[in-house]
């Protein structure tokens, strides 16, 4: 892409009505429809910027922050990948070395870390409850320490994963789904699948399936959300959900078959996920650290998980959808019968066929990132990028 295309992109922001600055990205439903869609233009920019060989370096100097509080590979070398692609140095906060196993407050850990922070990425996904709660307390925290003169700017924290939301992932997915249908515009009327599968673990968070359903349901798609009874999401994210999905011109179909979710459908999202119930039962003895009550309970939920294994991406239930050649999509790392497990999520063939594609839907969240970043940062993008584009350094020597 030459500089006078990327450049055309960059136009496509100064339309859009921003209030991004100096705000969190926690929610997708908490951003305006011109909010997520500059996140798209954003991302496609430094996407474009990067393969044409020009350098998006907005800083030369300042930190952004990675705390993980759950495993990550994915969404870990996202963060990485986007905050120095922008020019940001990564520095980890292991809370067990921290002065927070001490008992450090949360405001005081929030200012001490932002000194020349200009980012800080949190995942948070354990406890129901617990951390869209915490990333907001970090938030409070940074604004007071504006405020006060304490903090000379205020990082942006971005949503890396919480127990209700995860909108990196949802943001690439959608990514992924313009380019692969041709535009934003072409996902009105497409039929997704959201639908549970089973795992032979327990205890997956809520948060994938809800992003999707909170997110798609923004962009006029039809939605079918599927799972066996009992495995609820959140009631309040599937009925606001449902009620997008109205607002944008699509439709919200709640079943309880995989078979007719799959049925004529555009795209399918088979993941598994625990229930609701299931997930607020284990919060309680998370944090009184009550293994052998939480042993008992994986014991009946997998045993419950067990009667639902048909619930399988197979290639029978593929050729149920629309032409037999639906787009499959995954967060990753999927659950791959006689691959992972001997039972799962996806059947090998079926997985192996979309495989570069889910690699694909992949390789869009470092770009999200940096763009949720950038927003965040920024009181004018357009002329901020416009700046770096005219700049035009190279990426590379070789």
């Amino acid at each position: 892409m030459t500089k006078t295309e990327i450049g055309k992109m960059i136009e496509g922001l100064r339309g859009k009505k921003l209030g991004m600055y100096h705000k969190d990205f926690l929610l997708t439903w908490e951003k305006s429809r011109d909010e997520l869609e500059a996140t798209f233009i954003v991302a496609d920019t430094l996407r474009a910027m990067r393969s044409a060989g020009l350098s998006p370096r907005i800083w030369d100097s300042g930190i952004a922050v990675s705390n993980f509080r759950d495993n990550s590979t994915r969404t870990r070398f996202s963060f990485a990948s986007a905050c120095d692609l922008l020019g940001l140095y990564i520095q980890d906060l292991d809370e067990g070395k921290s002065q927070i196993a001490h008992g450090e407050t949360v405001r005081e850990t929030a200012n001490m870390i932002s000194f020349l922070s200009e980012a800080i990425g949190i995942r948070d996904d354990m406890y129901l409850g617990e951390g869209d709660k915490y990333q907001r307390e970090v938030g409070k925290a940074l604004d007071e320490g504006l405020a006060a003169g304490v903090l000379p700017d205020r990082p942006t924290v971005v949503n890396l994963q919480s127990d209700i939301d995860h909108p990196t992932q949802s943001m690439a997915d959608l990514l992924h789904l313009s380019h692969h249908f041709g535009g934003l515009d072409k996902l009105k009327g497409k039929k997704i699948a959201m639908s549970w599968a089973y795992s032979p673990s327990y205890g997956k968070p809520l948060s994938v399936p809800q992003g999707i359903i909170g997110l798609a349901s923004r962009f006029g798609m039809e939605i079918s959300l599927a799972h066996p009874e009992g495995y609820d999401l959140i009631p309040e994210v599937v009925a606001l959900s449902a009620k997008q999905a109205k607002e944008s011109g699509g439709s919200f179909k709640h079943v309880n078959s995989m078979d007719e979710a799959f049925a004529d459908a555009d795209i399918v999202y088979p993941k598994s996920w625990a229930p609701f119930d299931v997930m607020q039962k284990r919060v309680p003895l998370l944090k009184n650290g009550d293994q052998a009550a939480l042993k008992d309970l994986e014991k009946q939920c997998l045993a419950n998980n067990a009667r639902f294994k048909d619930w399988e991406c197979t290639e029978a239930k593929m050729k149920l959808t629309k032409g037999g050649k639906a787009l499959y999509m995954h967060c990753l790392p999927a659950d791959i019968t006689d691959v992972s497990c001997t039972a799962g999520e996806v059947a090998a063939s079926v997985f192996e066929r979309y495989r570069d594609d889910t690699y694909r839907e992949a390789s869009y969240k470092p770009y999200i990132i940096a763009a949720m970043i950038l927003l965040g940062k920024s009181k004018d993008p357009a002329a901020t990028l416009a700046r770096v584009l005219e700049r035009g350094s190279a990426r590379s020597q070789l």
